[in-house]
């Protein structure tokens, strides 16, 4: 008989607190509401950026004229 397995557990990407992966964390991969909502707060006031190319202005983008 196999032994049931340990819940895999996730440092939370905020604060570094263990996160059991599984249903009884609602707010994985955060320990919380509010580190989720601290990522969130840092992702909207571009604290991280996707590494890339600098976006189009309307002129270049050949999708604009779409929306004219």
């Amino acid at each position: 008989m196999e032994k049931p397995r340990a819940p895999r557990e996730v440092k939370c990407p905020t604060c570094g607190a263990p996160v059991v992966w599984g249903p009884q964390s609602p707010h994985r991969p955060f320990c919380s509401e509010r580190c989720r909502k601290i990522d969130l707060g840092a992702w909207a006031s571009d604290a991280y950026r996707v590494e890339g190319e600098t976006p189009l202005d309307d002129e270049a983008d050949p999708l604009s004229h779409f929306g004219r």
